[in-house]
Parts: structure tokens; C-alpha cells; sequence
């Protein structure tokens, strides 16, 4: 257990792999749960694959299982394999590689503000006290892993479950299975950027006069 997690703090992306006969043990969800926390991407695979007859029930337990007992990596791939026979080797490495691109990826603020703007559409913030949180801006704060920012009123009333909505609405819109996404809340308030602001040098109009008036 210590190597593997001594592993996963040196790794970008974590091939989490699974006995097909005794999947998801204790272990097993320990270091998948630390890599999430360690930001990092998530791959299972399932091997011993060649040995299991009922392949499509079996699969979809598998599925079932994962979803259950990680939902905080929900999208991330299960690929099959066999150690064996190299069967599903290929699948694996097309995993790891998109896993670890979605870990670098960075959205253009354009496109997240026009989603912000349709989620909150769709299912607005909630309103305590009878006055409504405003989401007002978003954009991305850093990749490896993904982080975004949303200036928001009143961030520390915004629950739990809206932000899994917003995290579970962005793994879905922007395709990024498997990696985990941090979301942060930032206040802006109702304050006015202009406010307060004094403008004290003359604009070249001004002097222009100022210039003539004196001569």
C-alpha cells in the first residue's frame, strides 16, 4: 500500500488495476481515492479479463460498482485487459493518453461564461435568505488538474450540491472523464470596478485646451 501511494504522488495519470475476481478491493479504492485527492487522472483496469465467461454481465457489475463506490472519479475509464494474452493493452494506452490530455486541458473564458450563463439558466442558484446567488464570471485557473474560478455573491451560501451540479455539468459539457476538477468560489459582490477610482491624470483634450488657453 505504501508504494503505491509513494507511486501515486511521482504519477500524472493512475492505472488503478483491478483483479476481475475480487475487484474494488479495500486497497484498491484507497489509492484510486488518493489520486483523486492528489489531483490526479484516473484510469481502472480490469484484468485476468480472458478468464471471465459472462463478459457483458460481468462488465456492467463492474460499471455498477465503480460508480458506487467512487463516485468522485464518475466518467473516469474501465478499460478491460489481459496481462496474459495482451488483449485490451492497446484500449489501455488510448485511455491513459486522453486521460492525461484531459488533465492538461484549458477552456477559453468565452465558452466557459456562454455554459456558465446556460447552467444557471437551466437550474438556478439557490436563494437563501430570499436573495439569490449570482454567478457572474468564470474562467480557468490552471490545468494538471483541470481548476476554475467563478467570482460569485455570497460564495461560503453556495451548497455542496450545486457545486456538483456545476463540476458534474462540466465533466459532461467539455469532455473530461476521469480527472478530478477543482471549482473555486471567489467574492466580487455588487461593487463597481469604476468606483472610487479617481482619475487625476488630464486627458489629452484637456491639455490640449489648457495649452491654448494659456498662450
Amino acid at each position: 500500500m505504501s508504494d503505491g501511494i509513494r507511486a501515486v504522488r511521482f504519477a500524472e495519470v493512475v492505472v488503478v488495476l483491478l483483479d476481475v475476481e475480487i475487484p474494488f478491493e479495500v486497497q484498491d479504492l484507497r489509492i484510486a481515492d488518493f489520486a483523486e485527492t492528489e489531483g490526479r487522472a484516473v484510469v481502472i483496469a480490469v484484468n485476468k479479463w480472458d478468464l471471465e465467461d459472462d463478459k457483458q454481465d460481468k462488465l456492467a457489475e463492474l460499471k455498477e460498482m465503480f460508480e458506487r463506490l467512487l463516485p468522485q472519479l464518475r466518467g473516469a475509464p474501465l478499460v478491460t485487459v489481459s496481462a496474459k494474452t495482451g488483449r485490451g493493452l492497446d484500449r489501455l494506452h488510448d485511455a491513459i493518453r486522453k486521460a492525461h490530455d484531459v488533465w492538461n486541458r484549458r477552456i477559453p473564458t468565452a465558452r466557459l461564461n456562454s455554459w456558465l450563463g446556460a447552467m444557471t439558466e437551466a437550474h438556478p442558484p439557490p436563494a437563501p435568505g430570499g436573495h439569490r446567488i449570482k454567478l457572474r464570471y468564470m474562467t480557468q485557473a490552471k490545468t494538471r488538474p483541470p481548476g476554475f474560478m467563478i467570482k460569485c455573491s455570497r460564495p461560503d451560501e453556495l451548497p455542496d450540491s450545486y457545486r456538483r451540479y456545476l463540476v458534474n455539468g462540466l465533466r459532461e459539457h467539455f469532455d473530461m472523464p476521469g480527472t478530478p476538477i477543482r471549482l473555486f468560489l471567489r467574492s466580487q459582490g455588487d461593487q463597481n470596478p469604476w468606483k472610487e477610482r479617481k482619475f487625476n491624470t488630464p486627458s489629452r483634450l484637456r491639455k490640449h485646451k489648457e495649452k491654448n488657453t494659456g498662450q
